[in-house]
């Protein structure tokens, strides 16, 4: 990842946007749907810069006074004079789901966000308003953290009480809440890798990592593959996998030695 990706609240803050034409008025309509209001020159308070100059040397010189006043600044169409870049974007309000290429391709980014929008209901962000609403109900129906987010894992999983995928799973919310949901039994499973390539695993193998709740590993596991597991799985570095697997989904990650 080149990149940190980063969601933005400019809801009433101010943004400086340099510039005129086309370029400048599709940055214009993206920083209105964020609420931020527009400014043409730097004022105190402003937050991030976009600059849309046709002129390099302007544009450099622009970029460079803005962020000389302490500004992150976006050169549309520079990605090297770009201290951040803008994604092509899904939006499904509130969920958002960003596209980016670090400034390789726009073309490229625009093409998956088609594809993404091809696939997501219409009403996918009312599930997440839904969800929002009931947090109080599900922290009641399980207390535990572990224990809430493996209900609603399941949940929404592919075929799922809430498949994110149904366009009505935003009216099954409280049936979902009301019906009984098993807790998911502890387990163990391990995955056999065959290098350190992360782009090598199998599809069992990248929905394990994306699931488990702990990955037991050899000291030298490679990074990169572990960088495939969820953020708050916890790690233990092992020899060997254990003989009692804590609650929920455990993962015994192994290198195989085909040689």
């Amino acid at each position: 990842m080149r990149q940190l990706p980063i969601f933005l609240n400019l809801t009433g803050r101010i943004v400086v946007l340099v510039g005129e034409g086309e370029a400048a008025d599709a940055k214009a309509r993206l920083i209105d749907r964020a609420g931020g209001r527009i400014v043409p020159v730097w004022e105190q308070g402003a937050c991030v810069a976009f600059v849309a100059l046709d002129d390099e040397t302007a544009a450099r010189a622009a970029a460079n006074e803005l962020r000389a006043r302490g500004l992150l600044v976006n050169v549309v169409d520079r990605p090297d004079l770009c201290d951040f870049t803008t994604p092509a974007i899904v939006d499904r309000a509130p969920v958002t789901i960003a596209i980016g290429t670090g400034g390789a391709s726009a073309g490229l980014a625009k093409a998956v966000r088609q594809r993404i929008e091809a696939l997501l209901p219409a009403r996918l962000g009312a599930l997440a308003s839904a969800l929002h609403a009931a947090r109080a109900a599900m922290k009641a129906r399980w207390p535990a953290p572990a224990d809430r987010r493996r209900a609603i894992d399941a949940a929404l999983a592919p075929g799922g009480a809430l498949d994110p995928l149904d366009d009505g799973a935003a009216d099954k919310v409280d049936a979902w809440l009301s019906s009984y949901t098993a807790t998911q039994p502890s387990r163990i499973e391990t995955i056999h890798l065959t290098g350190p390539d992360p782009d090598d695993l199998t599809l069992r193998a990248a929905r394990l990592l994306g699931e488990a709740d702990h990955i037991f590993h050899p000291a030298d596991m490679p990074p990169a593959i572990l960088a495939r597991a969820r953020a708050d799985a916890v790690r233990h570095v092992v020899d060997v996998p254990p003989v009692d697997a804590p609650p929920g989904l455990s993962l015994w990650l192994e290198m195989r030695d085909d040689r």
